[in-house]
């Protein structure tokens, strides 16, 4: 899952003198409005609501600065408060101030500012933002790191940049990987492209951007899963999923035909939802085909994305369903000189749901650029008919303010990209270790159970519902999915077998830990199968 709004935040206000709706957080040097911007993070503001104001306020030679500077110093920001603490002789209680020191030990532990430009650069701050009181305690502080920066630095790097509450969690989770978890999470993130199969192939898109003088390569993973077939016996299935890894993140702009749809920005793990998903579909309608004893030219097909927003995966499953190839609900199998079709005339309908309009609107412009907007499907040869709807999905219901409305289930694939605290982003999205709070855990453990409870009544029997989050936290993953087990009969966990190349088998599921700087985020993929009670 993305970092998503739905999930819980910590907004609880802060004695802060300057309040995020500041419009100061746009004025002053470069350092007072990282500074400013920090405060803002830490009085609930998220860094994606944030960054883009931050920059575009900016000359184009300071973004780059001001980007390194903001985004560095969140990724040890729990770190940095820990040697803070050690550097005051008396405890500093002021956010402003100590916000401000932080930004100073940034530019001397990892930055490598020059030591006078760091340090005066930063008292000037301390003085801009009317806290000139402190600067002789942040002048005295960044000159004691200042003469032996290399010690503060491991000092700062001995241990993770994690509130301890998520720290500890993880050692429960993840014993024998913590350490090597927690110093991945304060690392930056690859970037990973997802072409699209309907337009290109990778690998000629791969030499699309050596032409631009972009170096990127190839990445492949396998999935190797056991589904059910009409009589609810297993068989093995594997596929392949190719997405390309930059060697240095690029503005989208500066990719070839970007803004055409030829490729998106999407995390490798995150690529894997779609074809899961897809190829369950595929082997119900399969299944479906062997009860019935042929293959149904009309046939009506019904798929949900549900929590779909910003649409990445949605746009991904329609790429995959619109391609005329083996894994397309349009593929016409050859035999001999006669074609056979399987899905061909299908109609097929798909719903994608999300809780608030700004995000719905996201999807539209992502789909809009990627010409898989209604509009474009509609006028495709093979007819797709897209339904967005902003709604609750603890509460919504397909068809119900239908007068004809049955409430039966309608999905033959359910793609679940949960709510979650997003703790497999952090290095994306680095905010986030200042915005959780441990009781989110909690409450969002609930409120994935209302969805789940909610959307699996509506998945027909010998359906898939795929569950993902973007979590490393095992009591929304694999914990959810034994308890969701427990309380229905007609959930059968589909088995991942030894040819699924990514991630750490679970009880129930697969887990990805963002541990490799050149691998994806950390994402939980589950796949249920609905049997007939």
């Amino acid at each position: 899952m993305r970092h998503n709004s739905t999930a819980p935040r910590n907004n609880a206000p802060r004695n802060n003198k300057l309040k995020p709706s500041s419009n100061l957080i746009m004025n002053g040097s470069v350092r007072v409005r990282v500074i400013r911007t920090l405060l803002a993070i830490q009085n609930g503001q998220s860094l994606s609501s944030v960054l883009d104001p931050l920059l575009n306020s900016l000359h184009d030679g300071d973004k780059g600065f001001a980007h390194a500077l903001l985004l560095t110093t969140l990724r040890q920001w729990h770190a940095l408060a820990r040697l803070l603490d050690t550097l005051a002789d008396n405890p500093i209680d002021e956010v402003e101030v100590r916000t401000t020191i932080q930004v100073g030990l940034v530019q001397l532990l990892y930055l490598e500012v020059a030591d006078h430009a760091a340090i005066h650069e930063t008292v000037e701050a301390a003085k801009e933002i009317e806290f000139a009181h402190s600067t002789g305690l942040v002048n005295a502080i960044l000159r004691k790191v200042a003469k032996n920066p290399s010690k503060f630095r491991k000092k700062c790097d001995k241990k993770h940049s994690l509130p301890n509450w998520l720290a500890y969690q993880l050692k429960q989770d993840w014993s024998e990987q913590y350490d090597e978890l927690t110093q991945g999470l304060r690392q930056p993130a690859p970037m990973f492209l997802r072409v699209n199969s309907s337009v290109t192939s990778v690998e000629d898109y791969q030499n699309a951007l050596y032409g631009a003088e972009i170096d990127a390569d190839i990445v492949e993973l396998t999935t190797g899963f056991k589904l059910l077939n009409a009589s609810e016996s297993s068989a093995a299935t594997t596929l392949s999923t190719k997405g390309i890894r930059l060697h240095q993140s690029t503005a989208v702009n500066a990719l070839p035909e970007f803004a055409l749809g030829t490729a998106s920005v999407q995390d490798m793990h995150a690529q894997l939802a779609a074809p899961i998903i897809n190829q369950a579909l595929m082997a119900k309608l399969s299944a479906d085909d062997t009860e019935s004893g042929s293959d149904s030219v009309e046939k009506e097909i019904h798929i949900l994305d549900a929590c779909a927003a910003p649409g990445g995966k949605l746009a991904h499953w329609l790429e995959i369903t619109s391609a005329n190839d083996e894994s397309s609900l349009f593929h016409v199998k050859q035999d001999d000189a006669e074609t056979s079709p399987t899905t061909a005339n299908a109609n097929v309908k798909v719903t994608a749901i999300d809780n608030e309009a700004p995000r719905i609107e996201r999807i539209r412009e992502n789909l809009q650029r990627l010409n898989l907007s209604q509009h474009d499907l509609q006028q495709a040869e093979n007819s797709i008919a897209l339904n967005i709807v902003c709604a609750d999905a603890t509460r919504w219901q397909h068809g119900k303010n239908k007068k004809a409305a049955t409430n039966e289930p309608v999905f033959d694939a359910i793609l679940l990209d949960s709510p979650c605290t997003a703790t497999g982003v952090i290095r994306r999205h680095p905010d986030i270790s200042i915005l959780r709070t441990e009781e989110d855990i909690e409450q969002t453990a609930l409120l994935q159970a209302d969805i789940l409870h909610n959307l699996w009544p509506q998945l027909k029997a010998g359906g898939y519902l795929l569950y993902v989050t973007c979590s490393i936290l095992k009591q929304e993953n694999v914990e959810q999915m034994q308890d969701f087990i427990t309380h229905h009969n007609d959930a059968v966990a589909i088995e991942f077998t030894e040819d699924c190349s990514w991630g750490i088998e679970q009880a129930i599921g697969h887990q990805c830990l963002p541990i490799d700087s050149e691998s994806g985020d950390g994402f939980y993929y589950a796949l249920l199968h609905k049997t007939a009670e």
